[in-house]
């Protein structure tokens, strides 16, 4: 499925680019159109390619390599009667004389009408002829032909000196111990004992590559072992693109010796660097690939699992870009034009931004929410009206796990823009219930209430005494309002559950202490007197309020801090008559 998104990735860039060249080229030939409709000359194409400096050498060097030297004798600057009886004889020369002692780089030839700008318009010196008399510069000139227009031929001056370079070449001194047979057939513009002579070296040049891959790896080990760092084998990853790399250099260093043909010799650079750039980027993918693994292991044992899946995302983009820029490598070494294929890449890229305006939307959603690590892999989360846990952060969205254990998918576009309320990372929970007392219930009762539950907010363990706090706060139409408000020192909800439940029956039994009772939003009707209050107990609570106030020690407006600190942790949690709490020591 990579290998496809891959492909499909590589063709939705480059074909919009090549659809806009044909639609270019169209354009510009009805242009030209409506001009030839004004201008009576009409625009003459050569048969042959000399329009450029390029065509016209790989048309003569293809000619004469086919053996059809009639027509490569078109690409001497010649007169009409010599070239027909002296032009194959010197086409045949030259075309030795290229294979052997040209020295230049056909890659670098201009592919323009106008050839070269910084030379001379009308003349081009592509190379040298290497001889032990001297260089001689190979020249080609622009000239005007009646049947194709302007078209470029080896200069006469070039070929003057041919006959004479020719004569004084010597023949190869590996050719003269090999047998006539592998010398003189010839396949593919090539002899036989130079196809033999590359297969060859394919195995000796694999065994160069392989030494220099143990060599490279012997610092390595050596660096290891003094770190004392286990060997992981993560460098046999990297081991076949580098073997890949060295020996194709290595079969390139010893086919120079061979002395190939100047157009096969051109096909054999291309082959090789081929091969070299496939080596180099699927290198630098397994090293990337290497490298963001690693930081993201560092990462999630660092505790950072929103940037450990962000390397996941950035993995996968820098592969994408390493293939890309592979891909263009290796068109330009082919001998592509990249100046289309990079046009190609921006009406793409327009294209692709247009057509995957929500996939882009949601791409970047997801990379700013993993880059904010607003949200973890098992955060308790709302996301809006809707609580759940986050199961999977992918490229496009969110999946989380609902209460109804349904599985709620979100789209990361919409996740950045919305308001996510993350319970996991809550380092308390608040308790903060509303007490709904009777309204019959004296002032004293009330305050011996009010201290009873403020001495448990700050006796109980489980609870933050310092914020902790319990109010008198109105009258409602049938009941006293109470407000409790304090932090539950916990994260887990089912704790903090067992914990309120305990809190909240505390309560029950000093709201019973207390003599008063909880009121409730009902109507009652008596057919039998109401014996009220528990007179004894109303009793007992207003005695106690007297004391404190005798002994000046009325909790009002708060416990002395004294009293504070002495309550502070004297609730056994668990109690003692519980399962959890029986091997609870006392305080």
């Amino acid at each position: 499925m990579r290998k496809l998104a891959s492909l499909v990735l590589v063709v939705s860039i480059f074909l919009p680019g090549l659809m806009a060249q044909s639609v270019a080229k169209s354009v510009s030939s009805l242009l030209q159109g409506g001009a030839q409709t004004q201008t009576p000359t009409p625009t003459l194409a050569d048969p042959l390619d000399r329009e450029t400096p390029s065509g016209a050498v790989l048309g003569f060097l293809q000619a004469a390599q086919s053996g059809n030297y009639k027509t490569a004798a078109d690409y001497l600057q010649m007169s009409t009667s010599r070239r027909q009886s002296q032009g194959p004889d010197l086409a045949d020369k030259l075309k030795v004389l290229m294979d052997r002692t040209f020295v230049g780089s056909l890659r670098r030839l201009s592919t323009s009408p106008e050839g070269n700008p910084e030379a001379n318009p009308d003349q081009q010196t592509i190379g040298i002829f290497s001889s032990s008399d001297g260089d001689v510069p190979v020249i080609l000139v622009r000239v005007g032909d009646p049947n194709s227009g302007k078209i470029w031929l080896f200069s006469s001056e070039t070929l003057s000196k041919v006959p004479e370079l020719y004569d004084n070449l010597e023949a190869h001194q590996v050719e003269n111990k090999l047998p006539q047979n592998l010398v003189k057939n010839v396949f593919l513009g090539m002899p036989l004992w130079q196809w033999l002579a590359l297969i060859a070296a394919i195995p000796v040049a694999l065994a160069i590559g392989w030494a220099v891959v143990l060599l490279l790896a012997i610092p390595r080990r050596l660096w290891l072992k003094l770190r004392h760092r286990p060997n992981l084998h993560s460098y046999s990853r990297m081991s076949k693109p580098l073997l890949l790399t060295f020996s194709a250099v290595a079969h390139r260093v010893i086919g120079a010796y061979i002395g190939l043909p100047l157009l096969p010799r051109l096909y054999y650079s291309r082959t090789v660097w081929v091969l070299i750039s496939i080596g180099f980027f699927w290198f630098l993918l397994r090293a990337s690939s290497l490298t963001m693994q690693r930081l993201r292991v560092h990462a999630i044992d660092a505790g950072r699992i929103g940037t450990g899946t962000l390397m996941v995302l950035g993995e996968r983009l820098l592969a994408a870009l390493v293939v890309i820029v592979a891909i263009l490598a290796t068109l330009g070494i082919v001998g592509f034009n990249l100046t289309t294929v990079l046009a190609g890449l921006g009406i793409g890229g327009i294209a692709i931004a247009f057509a995957a305006q929500k996939t882009l939307e949601n791409l970047f959603g997801g990379i700013s929410v993993l880059a904010d690590e607003v949200i973890r892999v098992g955060d308790y989360c709302r996301f809006g009206d809707r609580v759940g846990t986050v199961e999977d952060i992918s490229l496009r969205s969110t999946r989380v796990r609902t209460d109804a254990r349904t599985e709620l998918s979100i789209p990361n576009g919409a996740l950045a823009t919305m308001n996510i309320e993350n319970f996991t990372r809550r380092d308390k929970i608040l308790f903060n219930p509303a007490l709904a007392i009777r309204c019959e219930t004296t002032a004293d009762q009330l305050r011996y209430l009010l201290a009873e539950v403020r001495r448990l907010l700050y006796q109980h363990p489980k609870v933050e005494s310092d914020s902790a706090y319990i109010r008198f706060t109105n009258f409602d139409n049938s009941a006293l309002r109470l407000e409790i408000s304090s932090y539950v020192l916990t994260r887990d909800s089912v704790e903090f559950a067992a914990i309120r439940e305990d809190l909240l029956l505390r309560i029950m039994d000093i709201v019973g202490k207390s003599g008063s009772a909880f009121a409730f939003p009902s109507q009652t009707l008596y057919f039998s007197r109401d014996s009220g209050l528990d007179k004894e107990k109303a009793a007992a609570a207003e005695h106690q309020v007297q004391q404190w106030r005798d002994q000046h020690n009325l909790p009002f407006p708060d416990f002395a801090p004294a009293d504070k600190s002495a309550f502070r942790r004297s609730i056994v949690y668990p109690g003692p008559e519980s399962a959890l709490g029986k091997d609870q020591p006392l305080p």
